[in-house]
């Protein structure tokens, strides 16, 4: 199929975009990488009269470091993130996220914000912002500047806390400061660079006895939105991994998801892949944060 009529805009600036989309509301939508929305557009998924293009947009390419987080603006290339060694030493995770995301030429093209706004539930960016916590910073013609938590940004499948009049502007990761840090992201997939059947991703902390100090664990494919566990990280925090029993513990975790089927996998398949793989990526960034080379963030 072909994408149904539309105007188009080459904003100038982030203030000319923002207008356009306060003037057009939900008829507009923005474009910068087009790795998401130019496919809905193809199957007439998505309808916008007019797009707003902010590929050239210099506001939205920033990347500034903090010791607490680093800010990465939305439409920072997803291949200029996973190749960035600052970027890597102090949130390591995205580089490990990014690898499976499509190809080399998506990631060439796909932005980070680009990513998020779509809120694919396959998707390996989203399920990375959910298990950080990471922070979304929305702008907007007519109101204040606002920041949205990931954990209350994905409201369901493509559906997120993103206003008609807002665009997504950058993205806050926090760092995990100190030592003994391991990260593991999986998923399996039809093909490499297909949608996930089903991902996992883990982050841990030990403290310098082998104790878990701190630990995030997340599914994507598995729900309408990424998924993440406090509660049975909170479990974690104290123990030896070897003495922690990870099936029970990923049998818990898939016992609150909800998979759907289709032609690919079937919901109990799904979550039978998910448990393995998240038991799988859990012992991976044990053994990642015990290695004599684990990730240390400044």
């Amino acid at each position: 199929m072909k994408a149904a009529p539309f105007d188009y805009v080459l904003a100038q600036d982030l203030d000319q975009a923002l207008g356009l989309i306060d003037e057009n509301g939900a008829d507009a939508k923005l474009i910068a990488g087009g790795q998401s929305l130019v496919p809905m557009m193809a199957m007439r998924l998505a309808r916008p009269q007019l797009l707003v293009d902010i590929n050239r947009l210099a506001e939205l390419k920033q990347i500034h470091f903090t010791p607490e987080h680093i800010s990465i603006g939305a439409g920072v290339r997803q291949r200029d993130v996973e190749f960035n060694a600052q970027i890597h030493q102090s949130v390591p995770l995205l580089k490990h996220a990014l690898s499976w995301v499509g190809h080399i030429q998506t990631r060439n093209r796909g932005t980070i914000g680009g990513s998020l706004a779509y809120a694919d539930p396959s998707a390996e960016l989203p399920l990375s912002a959910l298990l950080l916590n990471a922070k979304i910073i929305l702008k907007s013609k007519t109101h204040p500047e606002r920041e949205v938590l990931a954990e209350d940004f994905f409201l369901g499948p493509m559906f997120t806390a993103i206003a008609d009049d807002e665009c997504l502007s950058a993205i806050e990761w926090p760092i995990w400061s100190g030592e003994r840090l391991g990260v593991a992201f999986e998923e399996t997939a039809i093909r490499k660079g297909d949608f996930a059947m089903a991902s996992a991703a883990c982050q841990i902390q030990l403290d310098a006895s082998g104790l878990i100090q701190r630990v995030s664990f997340g599914l994507g494919g598995v729900d309408g939105t990424p998924r993440v566990f406090p509660h049975l990280a909170t479990r974690m925090v104290g123990q030896k991994f070897s003495d922690l029993h990870m099936e029970d513990i990923a049998q818990e975790a898939i016992s609150e998801c909800d998979p759907g089927s289709d032609m690919h996998a079937s919901s109990a398949y799904r979550k039978h892949l998910a448990k393995a793989l998240l038991c799988r990526v859990t012992q991976a960034a044990i053994q990642s944060a015990l290695a004599p080379s684990a990730s240390t963030a400044h």
